[in-house]
Order: C-alpha cells, then structure tokens, then sequence
C-alpha cells in the first residue's frame, strides 16, 4: 500500500496548527440589500462563519428571525462580510474589550441588529 508523502510530519503540523494568527474581528450577515442586517464580533472569524453555517444549516439559530430568512431564502442568499480585522499584536484582554466596543459600533453604523439576541 503506497502512502502520500506530505511535506510536514504531523508533529510539525501541530505545530504549525497552533501557532497560526487567527483573525478577530466584526462580520455582517445579510440576505440582500434591503433585508435585516445582523453583527457579530469574534475572537474567530474563520470559526463564527462556520458555526454560523453549521447552525443555521441545522435550523438550530437562537435568533429566529435570522433563522426564517435562512429558511425562506437559503444558503445561495447569505452574504457574510467580515466588516473590520483586528490587529494581531493586541494582548488577549486588549482585544476582548475592542470587539465589544467594535460590535457597539458597527451595530450603530449599519443600524444592524445583534446575531445573538
């Protein structure tokens, strides 16, 4: 039986799974320009969209207004957009406070409603 050869052991991709940047920030979900808005902030933005994903896919969203425009529009519909990145260099209890006060903020800009209700 041949096996593929990757260029790193799995030790290494460990490794290099842990010591990657993961992107904070804020995102937006919206299922056409003149629906609802909705706004998040994460420590994960790669994640948040996955989960988002997941969830709605499953029809287990806590928020059921979103989850009826999912419902009746579907996935094709969705529009994720990752509004604003945090810089990685923040320490962890500098960015905690940054993405609440960046959610408060793009939620006012966009007169957005919250993901989570």
């Amino acid at each position: 039986m041949l096996m593929a050869s990757f260029p790193m052991n799995r030790k290494e991709a460990i490794a290099e799974y842990k010591n990657r940047k993961t992107p904070r920030g804020t995102f937006s979900v919206r299922f056409g320009d003149d629906l609802p808005v909705w706004v998040d902030a994460t420590p994960d933005l790669d994640a948040a969209r996955n989960r988002l994903l997941f969830v709605l896919r499953n029809g287990m969203h806590t928020n059921k207004e979103l989850q009826a425009e999912w419902n009746a529009r579907g996935e094709a519909a969705l529009s994720y957009q990752v509004l604003e990145k945090l810089d990685d260099d923040l320490s962890p209890m500098a960015w905690s406070d940054l993405l609440k006060d960046k959610k408060k903020e793009w939620l006012a800009r966009l007169g957005a409603q919250a993901i989570d209700p």
